[in-house]
């Protein structure tokens, strides 16, 4: 439950009469009655999921998150990074090795320079010096030969058709199609069109204003009828069915409607004060029955009894443990000391090993270098001479 300081429930203001003022209070006992085992029921549902989040599904979360990514996440990216990249680079090597380059190589070496060289090559000779020099040839032939000869026939042709075909025509549509239009024509505009007009401008043009006009005066008679009609329907509706609805709506649902929002409203920030307040009661009552015991047996029974166990069992379990250790680590190292040494001596011992000289005197003198200090056991032993001594008995 949330036991967090929060400002009273605020205080309705209203500017309504006497009846809204004499409901209300009841409808507010009423609905704080109903609301207050829900609030309450709410206020433990949402403390017992805030415990459950805080308790177990965060740990539960972490521990899911770490399982997935010790079996999940890092086997995968260990499979990704050492087999499946590996592997793709391979098929992708081989797919190139298999597919496209032979492919290229065919193309590069094989059927571009045969379409080059088998194709392409042989047919432009035979464009550029077989069929240009046909194509100018034929071209003279008929700009010198054939059109002069074309036009000719042409001219000749045409005139044998105006002859034979046009002047007959043209003779028979001036000279008798047109003269049979004009008497058609005359005939049947003085016989049919002028008749026909001077029936619908004397006779059907009045009779069909006067038609219309009784059409549309009993069109208004009828439209009027209705609208009267349809006025009286409107304001018995609007009377007995609208004005009452709205009334009571205005009057009646809005009011009620209103207060029974704000009796819900106080009732629950009113439920939640008193839910806070029993759940601070429980809690207290928890800790002075439960906690305060237990804490007061851990300070007074557990600390003293943990200290003397820690001091007595404890600390001389764990010198003791922290003793046999060292010993046993020197015993240990001992040991494998002695095995490595024996093993080395029976190795001498079955196949022999370098000789390791004893310590003794020098048989002969062991001579100096001349100019040095130090001996040379295998070099002759000379006498010592001076260098100043040696040139002065020579130059003597």
């Amino acid at each position: 439950m949330d036991y967090g300081e929060h400002p009273g429930p605020a205080r309705y203001e209203s500017g309504d009469g006497c009846l809204t003022t004499l409901i209300r209070i009841p409808v507010r006992i009423v609905v704080l009655v109903l609301v207050l085992p829900v609030r309450m029921v709410w206020d433990v549902l949402v403390a017992s999921a805030r415990a459950a989040e805080r308790t177990l599904l965060r740990p539960l979360g972490r521990a899911l998150s770490r399982l997935f990514h010790v079996l999940v996440a890092v086997p995968a990216g260990w499979l990704w990074e050492w087999v499946l990249t590996p592997l793709g680079h391979g098929l992708r090597w081989l797919a190139r090795a298999v597919l496209v380059w032979p492919w290229t190589a065919l193309w590069r070496y094989v059927v571009a320079p045969v379409a080059r060289y088998g194709i392409a090559v042989p047919l432009g000779w035979l464009y550029t010096a077989v069929l240009t020099p046909l194509g100018h040839g034929l071209r003279w032939v008929y700009q010198a030969l054939l059109a002069p000869a074309g036009r000719g026939v042409r001219t000749a042709a045409r005139s044998l058709l105006t002859v034979l075909l046009v002047w007959p025509v043209a003779g028979v549509w001036r000279y008798v199609l047109v003269p049979l239009g004009l008497a058609a024509a005359w005939l049947v505009r003085y016989l049919v069109v002028l008749p026909a007009g001077w029936t619908y401008r004397e006779l059907l043009t009045p009779l069909g204003r006067g038609t219309a006009w009784l059409l549309g005066l009993l069109a208004r008679g009828v439209a009027a009828g209705f609208r009267g009609v349809w006025a009286g329907l409107r304001l018995l509706v609007l009377v007995l069915l609208v004005t009452p609805l709205v009334r009571g709506y205005q009057w009646v649902l809005v009011p009620v409607g209103r207060e029974v929002a704000a009796a819900f409203r106080f009732a629950w920030r009113a439920a939640g004060f008193v839910s806070r307040a029993v759940g601070r009661g429980l809690a207290r009552l928890a800790w002075y029955l439960v906690g305060a015991p237990a804490a007061w047996a851990y300070r007074t029974v557990c600390t003293p009894v943990g200290h003397l166990v820690r001091r007595a069992v404890w600390v001389p379990v764990r010198r003791a443990a922290v003793a046999a250790g060292r010993t046993a680590r020197d015993t240990l190292r001992t040991a494998r000391e002695t095995v490595r040494r024996a093993r080395r001596d029976a190795w001498r011992a079955l196949v022999g090993g370098p000789s390791v000289p004893e310590p003794r005197e020098p048989d002969g003198l062991v001579a100096r270098t001349l100019g040095s200090t130090t001996t040379v056991p295998s070099a002759a032993p000379e006498p010592e001479i001076s260098l100043h001594g040696g040139k002065a008995a020579q130059r003597g």
